[in-house]
């Protein structure tokens, strides 16, 4: 990658282009025959439009008019770029990988700007930011030197409404529909209003748009949390299921967000505007699980299949019915003020200044009641019919007795409020010159400084201490008169108990309350930390637009120098003197702090050997800073909890010291627009990634003066008994190597068929990795080898069909990407099919009605590196009809 570096040098006093930009799609005429396209093949002849003039290697969507998008997710928008693949929560389409790198590697950005996430360790989550946000979406993979590094495998920019490219009023209001099935079938509304104007003669547009949705869902998991090894017939290590679990959640969403921006043009030379953005997510959730706590010393092996145990039979066991209720709020805000300037001999700048802001307040509490169970038996061998019986009825309030209780405990959980914030300034200069191939000069300078806070809080009822009331207390309200039932579970699976009673956390406020019990909010230092960044930077970059042996040649070259000072703030801590264990007592502050700077030059040219042919090459050198999720933080957290009888610590050793990961990346083109609507695209890819971090479970000798060692179940432990996962995260000294192609196509049937409106797109996307062994080095996790997307469709100007097949291959998670991997899970292959149709009568009045997940795909994964079974799912299909109107 020499040749990176050389090309970035050369024009570090050089500069930019003017990125080409994804306009709302808006009625076409085809020149070839007179045809005027509309909606969603409008919507697709202008991405296609933008994707021709850019430089840079990208995809993009666009509106079909002002507030509709063509997908009822920006997250399933998304994913039919070629590249792109989608990850499900709960059945919603939340967060997305590119090239084979999972979320938190790619940037998002609002009109080139930084969004903060309203969860940093989850990875930007698209399904807050409703789609009537978004004029258009693009999907860069290969950078220019004015963009802001921190986009390892891509950033998705996310461009809104601007009003003067509109020249009349347009008011567009809208009402949706909407139904998951698998949630009970209750219908949910969604409303929208859109307004765009003009004044001052046309130099001052105003654009808003207001939105308000609620939305239920529901989602099945039955999964095996913990495994162990046994020696079964004199063959030792045979993989184990010890812990079977049930997960039901249901969800009920409130999603309010406003948008809005002014645009203000007094003359030819001078242009402002400003953008906010609000949007806010208020979920509940009620969570009901089963947890089976087999005694490793009490399991029979019944029959062995390739080193792992298909059937097993566990005796006296406890089992912990556990109900929780969660609120999350997310809230995300973008301000943004801009300014253009164009000056006379070809000079021309502007200057952006741009605030976002992300909080997350979620609060748990559960209710957890324990039982003994006499013995149950356990059969995967056939991983779509798993088989599972337990001697006590799961259903039957008279399992619950008080006098038999080993646990009964409410409240059990905690509170976690993250904020993440950023500002940041910057000015860029243009110059249009004549310096040979050169066309135009940039420079520019940018300061970033954003912020990551996370407090948490734990509210037990074991920190009353003595004052605890004992698992059979009257105080608490009996099963047999207070309980919540369950049914139906993983879509009424056969073999498996799929109904059970649970705890009526009502009950249970109203016990404690007539009880006089107050359960004390303590605040868990070890948990909580806060972070700084400090980033300026600056870049040249130079605009290239000459011909070689008479073929158009343009493009741009560039170097941009990022310098990043990082300060982490944790707490010093010890054991509590009180006795309560599952937070710890602060004693102190710790301070660490690291500073680093970065060049990352770029370049991206466009070869054009005939009018219709498009060769690209790219090169560039990407960034991503440290990266925090949800098993990951800057500084080091612990937190424990007890589950059958037995206290789990869990610690986090922190990354503070961590360095940004690299890539050097290298992309090679060809596109074909062999018609006004229909193109076809091949591209290969090529990353060397450096500094990857990997998390691994580890068990050293001692933490904190404790000896540790493994035990017989395969735990981490000390003398007493405690249980320690502790995580450790590193960076991987070698190279790791990430190569590809993707191939995309854009077909318009018109010319073939005597029937108009036929049109396919496709794009396939395969990924070859050089490392996936999990816990050997950086894992490149999440990542599916092979994705797909085929979209048929046909419309007219008054109806529209189009379905959607999408197919993602198998990827490997640990605890880190999903709740159900704490041990690891391979999530198997799988293909979504989505179908839509419209129906426009006229200009004003537009009618659309879909269903997502037509074929019931849901998640399902065998034990990582086995086709042993691990999680099954079901989340069922969602149903939506909805009418806008345009004044």
């Amino acid at each position: 990658m020499a040749m990176l570096s050389t090309c970035g040098v050369s024009a570090l006093m050089v500069a930019g282009v003017a990125h080409a930009q994804t306009a709302p799609a808006t009625p076409a005429a085809d020149a070839s025959d007179g045809i005027v396209v509309t909606g969603f093949r409008a919507s697709l002849k202008s991405a296609l439009d933008a994707k021709r003039k850019d430089t840079r290697v990208s995809d993009g969507i666009s509106s079909e008019d002002i507030g509709k998008f063509p997908a009822e997710n920006i997250t399933e928008s998304i994913q039919r770029i070629s590249g792109v693949q989608m990850s499900n929560i709960n059945g919603r389409g939340a967060t997305i990988s590119i090239r084979g790198l999972g979320p938190q590697y790619a940037m998002t950005t609002i009109n080139g700007q930084t969004i903060k996430s309203a969860d940093f360790t989850d990875g930007f989550r698209f399904d807050i930011i409703q789609t009537e946000l978004a004029s258009a979406i693009q999907v860069i993979k290969s950078p220019t030197a004015d963009m802001d590094a921190g986009g390892l495998s891509g950033t998705v920019n996310i461009e809104t409404t601007k009003p003067l490219d509109y020249h009349k009023r347009q008011l567009v209001v809208s009402a949706k529909a909407q139904n998951s099935q698998y949630a009970g079938g209750k219908i949910t509304p969604k409303v929208g209003v859109s307004y765009i104007d003009q004044f001052l003669d046309g130099t001052l547009g105003v654009y808003v748009n207001l939105g308000y949705q609620k939305l239920n869902d529901r989602a099945d998991y039955m999964w095996m949390d913990r495994w162990t090894t046994q020696t079964v017939g004199g063959v030792s290590g045979i993989l184990t299921p010890r812990r079977p679990r049930y997960r039901r959640i249901d969800r009920e969403t409130e999603r309010l967000m406003a948008s809005g921006g002014l645009q203000w043009r007094p003359s030819d030379r001078i242009e402002v505007g400003f953008n906010a953005i609000y949007a806010k997510d208020k979920t509940t959730y009620d969570v009901n699980q089963q947890v089976f706590l087999f005694d490793t010393s009490r399991i029979t092996v019944n029959s062995v299949s390739n080193g792992a145990a298909t059937n097993v039979t566990a005796t006296n066991f406890t089992m912990e019915n556990n109900r929780q209720h969660e609120d999350r709020n997310l809230t995300t805000q973008l301000y943004t003020l801009s300014a253009k300037w164009k000056g006379d001999n070809g000079w021309s700048g502007r200057t952006i200044a741009n605030y976002s802001k992300g909080t997350s307040y979620q609060r748990e509490a559960a209710a957890i009641v324990g039982i003994n169970i006499a013995s149950a038996t356990l059969d995967i061998s056939n991983p779509e019919a798993i088989s599972f019986n337990t001697s006590s009825a799961l259903n039957s309030t008279a399992t619950y007795a008080p006098s038999t209780l080993t646990r009964n405990e409410y409240p059990n959980g905690a509170t976690r409020q993250m904020r993440t914030t950023e500002w940041s300034g910057q000015a860029d200069l243009y110059k249009e010159v004549g310096f040979g191939p050169i066309s135009k000069l940039a420079a520019g300078v940018k300061f970033r400084h954003e912020t990551f806070n996370r407090f948490v809080s734990r509210h037990d009822l074991i920190a009353l201490g003595s004052a605890q009331p004992a698992a059979s207390s009257s105080i608490f309200p009996a099963m047999a008169t207070y309980n919540y039932s369950v049914s139906g579970f993983l879509n009424n699976a056969s073999g498996i108990p799929n109904a059970w009673v649970a705890p009526d956390l009502a009950a249970y406020d109203k016990a404690l309350a007539t009880a006089g019990i107050v359960v004390p909010e303590i605040f868990a230092p070890e948990a909580s930390y806060h972070v700084d960044r400090y980033m300026p930077s600056v870049y040249g970059q130079a605009t290239i637009e000459t011909e070689i042996a008479g073929m158009p040649l343009r493009g741009n070259v560039g170097l941009r120098y990022e310098y990043t000072t990082q300060k982490v703030q944790g707490n010093v801590t010890g054991p509590r003197s009180d006795g309560y264990s599952e937070v710890q007592e602060k004693i102190g502050n710790y301070n660490l702090s690291q500073k680093y700077g970065n060049l990352l030059p770029s370049m991206n040219l466009v070869l054009e050997p005939a009018k219709a042919v498009q060769v690209r090459f790219a090169a560039a050198k990407v960034l991503v800073r440290p990266i925090m999720d949800s098993n990951t933080s800057m500084a080091q957290t612990s937190s424990s909890s007890v589950s059958g009888g037995q206290r789990t610590y869990t610690v986090d050793l922190g990354q503070a010291g961590l360095k940004a990961l690299t890539a050097n990346q290298v992309d090679l083109g060809v596109e074909w627009y062999y018609e006004r609507s229909s193109a076809i695209a091949i591209n290969g890819f090529y990353k060397w990634i450096k500094n990857g971090t990997y998390t691994s479970l580890i068990c050293p000798s001692s933490f904190n003066g404790t000896a540790l060692a493994k035990n017989s179940a395969g735990d981490c432990a000390d003398a007493a008994g405690n249980a320690y996962d502790i995580t450790q995260s590193l960076n991987d000294p070698s190279t790791i190597k990430v190569k590809g192609y993707e191939i995309s196509l854009n077909h318009s049937f018109d010319k073939m068929l005597p029937v108009k409106g036929f049109g396919l797109i496709a794009n396939y996307t395969r990924v070859i990795p050089q490392k996936l062994a999990v816990g050997t080095g950086y894992t490149i996790r999440n990542l599916s080898k092979v994705t797909w997307n085929v979209t048929p469709y046909w419309e007219n100007r008054m109806f529209s069909l189009r379905a959607s097949l999408n197919y993602r291959s198998a990827y490997d998670q640990n605890s880190a990407d999903s709740f159900f991997a704490r041990e690891g899970h391979t999530v198997k292959a799988r293909t979504q099919i989505d179908l839509s149709a419209g129906y426009t009568p006229d200009a004003h009045l537009s009618f659309t009605a879909g269903v997502i997940n037509l074929n019931n795909s849901s998640e399902k994964a065998n034990y990582t590196g086995t086709s042993v079974w691990q999680e099954s799912s079901f989340y069922g299909r969602s149903f939506y009809a909805s009418a806008s109107y345009k004044f």
